[in-house]
């Protein structure tokens, strides 16, 4: 039994400014030397970033269709271990789902599974007492769900913030604060750069969050907030962890007896990586030495790389910054030519691919990808098409994907995954597993434990199929790092 002091953050929509909220709170709370953690419900990793920034300890996404509702609360007090409070942001509408699951998948059965209390953000702009009436439709729409209070955004003055107290105290909501127009400005950086000024330290980030708990400060009752989260229950499960279990079926020793720790590179910054949090403990914990590449100014793999990967937070948007890194292109080429798995999600598989508008890539794929206006957005059922230190043949697991951009071929001739009502997808090439798909590793551990085992063994017998890999001869990797096209991708398209 485990008591975290926590909230969920949410609103009646997107919109009502919960994200800057939430990130306010942490840095406010986090300035006055509480120990905070945030995490975001859904597969956002850049809200989870910058709730990580104002943290001070690595943001997390509680996503229930990536990682089964039963893994949720786990997951939360894994990751608010020894903090004073847990601040959980919503998506969307409290009571919305992208999946028309709600009773499963939306904030409200998230905060339900979490037991904890709910403090609704309303953007007060164009309302009046009307407020009392949205609330309380949100309070009695499910009577299981505790919603603990309200937050005012957008609150046009002191009249109006008089009338909306006035409306909210006459239903027995309380209100712990009432923020103006102008006080939570946009100042965070662009979305188009992902998490990239959160792993790089950028200026711009920090003063961001800092704004933003400045301005939390001014506005919001922290303490009575606070006392709100400290009334929330114990949660009656244990914290997951990123250990093997001992003897798990289908799950190999992280690495042959007597092997030292294998060294794998995860691409990230300073600031973290481009994958889940979990990932780094789970390869930790498999039995690997983690140490972070920067595929956009590091030019060499750090010394005796065995593995590498690529999460799926990697921005497309850096498609320019990474073409023109054209050292470590090479490097990674020739990391996959020997054999080596590496594990590329989300736009790593653009990096892995020939070329990117017309930008040369790594070219461990024979394929091109091209960035269109359109947004691929949604979780995809996969069922894996080849073995791969990833899964193995009809193994099924979920995944999100979120890109712009579009690969030609859309697979190889050895494909990853495929789903209902679409064509094959990925690659898979000797120890490469390729594909836009972003499944979240804590619900699938056993993908580190493989990674780890194939790391630390020798090449040739990765590249001889131990793990299920498959073999195929390649030629040496030219001046530019592109492999010549055949083997991964099969004929040109």
């Amino acid at each position: 039994m485990t008591v975290v002091p926590r909230l969920v953050l949410s609103a009646p929509s997107s919109g009502h400014g919960k994200n800057a909220l939430a990130i306010g709170l942490l840095a406010a709370f986090a300035d006055r030397g509480l120990d905070v953690a945030g995490f975001k419900i859904g597969p956002d990793q850049v809200d989870a970033a910058y709730l990580g920034l104002a943290a001070g300890r690595p943001g997390r996404t509680l996503d229930p269709r990536l990682v089964g509702t039963e893994r949720i609360a786990p997951l939360l007090l894994h990751g608010a271990a020894g903090a004073g409070l847990a601040v959980v942001q919503g998506s969307m509408g409290l009571y919305d789902s992208l999946t028309g699951r709600p009773e499963s998948e939306s904030t409200a059965a998230v905060a339900t599974a979490l037991r904890s209390p709910v403090v609704l953000v309303v953007d007060v702009a164009a309302m009046g007492q009307s407020v009392a009436a949205l609330v309380h439709g949100f309070r009695a729409y499910d009577e299981q769900l505790w919603i603990g209070g309200v937050i005012l955004n957008r609150v046009a003055s002191s009249r109006h913030e008089a009338l909306l107290r006035e409306a909210l105290d006459d239903i027995g909501v309380p209100v712990y604060g009432a923020l103006r127009r102008q006080d939570l400005p946009s100042v965070l950086p662009a979305r188009r750069h992902g998490v990239v000024p959160v792993l790089a330290g950028a200026a711009e980030a920090t003063r961001a969050v800092r704004r933003l708990g400045e301005a939390v400060t001014a506005t919001v009752e922290l303490d009575r907030l606070l006392g709100l989260a400290r009334s929330a229950p114990t949660i009656g499960v244990q914290p997951w962890s990123p250990q093997p279990p001992g003897g798990a079926d289908g799950v190999a020793p992280a690495r042959p007896p007597g092997a030292g720790r294998p060294v794998v590179a995860l691409a990230g910054g300073p600031g973290g990586s481009f994958s889940h949090a979990e990932t780094a403990e789970l390869l930790r914990a498999a039995g690997a030495e983690v140490v972070t590449l920067d595929p956009l100014t590091d030019e060499v793999l750090p010394a005796e790389t065995q593995a590498l990967v690529v999460g799926g937070a990697l921005p497309e948007s850096y498609a320019e910054q990474l073409s023109a890194n054209r050292r470590l292109c090479i490097a990674v080429a020739e990391l996959a030519r020997t054999g080596r798995p590496v594990v590329a999600e989300g736009a790593g598989l653009l990096w892995l691919s020939r070329e990117v508008d017309g930008l040369p890539m790594c070219g461990v794929l024979d394929a091109v990808g091209s960035i269109r206006d359109g947004m691929v957005v949604g979780y995809r059922e996969a069922t894996a098409q080849s073995d791969s230190v990833v899964a193995t043949r009809g193994e099924v697991l979920t995944g999100h994907k979120e890109h712009r951009a579009v690969l030609t071929p859309r697979s190889g001739q050895r494909p990853a995954w495929s789903w209902p009502g679409g064509a094959p997808e990925g690659f898979v090439w000797r120890g490469v597993h390729a594909s836009q798909l972003v499944p979240h590793w804590a619900a699938y551990p056993q993908v580190a434990t493989r990674l780890v085992a194939a790391a630390a063994a020798e090449p040739a017998t990765v590249a001889a199929g131990s793990i299920g890999v498959g073999s195929g001869d390649v030629a040496a990797a030219g001046p530019a790092g592109v492999v010549p096209a055949g083997p991964a991708g099969g004929p040109p398209a």
